[in-house]
């Protein structure tokens, strides 16, 4: 069980990660392919996954060489420029310390580049930064799209929680099995940081061992994983907030297959006129305008937008006389077509 004591500061510091962090998704994927899994299509993802590796990809098995990995490649940056440029900054002392720590009691020794890295030598640096990079274009680079749509369903589910029901509901429905109980007493002292009332607040979450996290003010960041079905994973350095990784998403492996979709099977479950018309409203139309371009009357689409609008796939509004069509975050998820993501966005 993890226990996370919260102040009066810390749930004004409870953030949502605005966009997935490709590097995290990359250590979580690579982890849920170390696990032998019994669910059949996570197994099947990851024979399948583990197949199309190339061999660039092979130092990182000396880096992480058992279950622990290195803390230094925590990284939560929302590009993948910035999360390797990260990486490469770590501190020399963290980098030595946690190498250390992920061999001890291993019954190999690290192999000769580890021992470099450990040095801090610049072209041990170049092997696990290609590493990390190539693993990135044969697990990730084909899903990403998929994974950008599915942390955007997550974020709004979450803000409309929270804004409904408040922030502890929100993060108690965002992991399920997790709670607030109060009685704690003393929290509000912990770390000198002010007084907050004799009560404090604690969010106890399922997880490996036994855990008391107390936050300080430091706050929290919540971050959906869609490559993991385990436990929340809790990542805890100085100076900065305590990062939580939770499962999300549709519990599946998000595949190629997914993103691709195919026209033809979405208009065989929605209609051919309802997924022109959700294809359209990437961008706002009034109901005139898409029946003109559809070349139907205003009627079938009043009847259709409807429909869609009922599903949460699209929002109208009224401006001025007209009423105004645009697809929401679910509706664009749902259509969304396999592209290349540019490098600026990953």
């Amino acid at each position: 069980m993890i226990r996370i004591h919260f102040t009066a500061a810390d749930f004004s510091r409870v953030r949502f990660a605005p966009r997935p962090a490709p590097l995290l998704e990359l250590n979580v994927a690579l982890m849920k392919m170390g696990i032998p899994d019994e669910d059949v299509l996570f197994g099947r993802w990851r024979r399948r996954t583990l197949r199309s590796l190339p061999g660039a990809v092979e130092p990182l098995r000396d880096v992480v060489p058992g279950p622990a990995a290195p803390n230094f490649l925590d990284v939560f940056s929302d590009t993948l420029k910035e999360g390797l440029e990260t990486v490469r900054s770590a501190r020399p002392a963290l980098v030595r310390s946690e190498i250390e720590r992920v061999y001890a009691g291993h019954p190999a020794p690290p192999p000769p580049w580890i021992r470099d890295l450990h040095r801090g030598d610049a072209h041990a640096w170049r092997v696990l930064l290609r590493a990390q990079h190539a693993a990135f274009d044969a697990v990730l680079r084909p899903v990403w799209p998929l994974v950008q749509d599915l942390h955007q369903a997550e974020f709004t589910r979450y803000a409309l929680i929270a804004a409904e029901y408040g922030i502890g509901a929100a993060l108690t429905a965002l992991v399920p099995g997790s709670r607030f109980v109060g009685g704690v007493g003393g929290v509000g002292e912990v770390g000198k940081v002010g007084k907050v009332g004799k009560v404090g607040d604690v969010w106890e979450v399922d997880g490996p061992g036994e855990w008391d996290v107390k936050l300080c003010g430091r706050g929290v960041v919540l971050l959906p994983t869609f490559h993991w079905t385990g436990h929340p994973l809790v990542s805890w350095l100085p100076d900065r907030p305590l990062y939580v990784t939770f499962a999300a998403g549709p519990g599946l492996p998000p595949g190629p297959a997914e993103v691709g979709g195919g026209d033809d099977a979405l208009a065989g479950v929605l209609g051919r006129t309802r997924l022109d018309i959700l294809l359209l409203l990437a961008n706002e139309h009034s109901t005139s305008d898409v029946a003109r371009r559809l070349r139907v009357s205003n009627a079938t689409v009043s009847t259709h937008t409807a429909a869609l609008r009922g599903a949460g796939l699209i929002t109208t509004v009224r401006a001025g006389r007209s009423v105004v069509h645009l697809r929401t975050a679910l509706g664009a998820m749902l259509v969304r077509r396999r592209t290349t993501a540019s490098p600026n966005t990953i």
